[in-house]
């Protein structure tokens, strides 16, 4: 059997990069083959979470291969069948919308058009604010499309974000496993 390449994108979820790039660490151990990809605003964004390059350096430390970030970098994907399976993780509400519409005009947005062209997996890690607002549908969407599976997630801080949701991260390898078994992780939401 051929080892696995997996895609990792990440979007502008900032307060997740540090438990997401514990676990990205972890699945590395179990998959040395992983592609790093940015949003834009993930790639160029210093914020009280932290500054851009330092989580630039940690991405490229954990997958020893340089970032794609841009519309080209990301767009022979699909045409060269580079992954067999697309993680984005977090998954921001404005990502989320944009794949429930179909767009691709983000450099994470289009490597999931194009991988799926391929007809490959793509999991999804959700961190937004109103997913169980104005993204509950486009994630309803996304659920009952093919081969897009997610990690199992919950309220995030009900108290003080009523409409917020994660993934729970440390679900991401046994939902990698599921996927590339054509199976989604139960339950979904916890």
């Amino acid at each position: 059997m051929n080892p696995v390449t997996l895609g990792f994108a990440m979007c502008g979820s900032f307060c997740t990069f540090s438990p997401v790039l514990t676990q990205l660490a972890a699945l590395h151990e179990a998959f040395p083959d992983i592609v790093p990809i940015m949003s834009t605003a993930s790639y160029e964004t210093d914020t009280r979470f932290g500054k851009a390059e330092a989580f630039r350096a940690q991405l490229r430390a954990i997958c020893g291969r340089d970032i794609l970030h841009t519309l080209t970098d990301v767009e022979p994907l699909g045409p060269k069948q580079l992954l067999d399976l697309l993680i984005v993780c977090p998954c921001t509400g404005n990502t989320l919308a944009k794949l429930a519409a179909g767009l691709a005009d983000t450099p994470v947005t289009l490597a999931v058009k194009a991988h799926l062209r391929n007809e490959r997996p793509v999991v999804i890690a959700v961190s937004s604010n109103d997913a169980l607002a104005a993204n509950a549908a486009n994630i309803g969407m996304l659920l009952a499309r093919k081969h897009f599976y997610f990690v199992p997630f919950r309220e995030d801080a009900p108290e003080k974000k009523p409409r917020s949701m994660v993934a729970d991260f440390s679900r991401l390898r046994e939902t990698v496993d599921a996927a590339l078994h054509g199976e989604q992780l139960q339950p979904i939401v916890s």
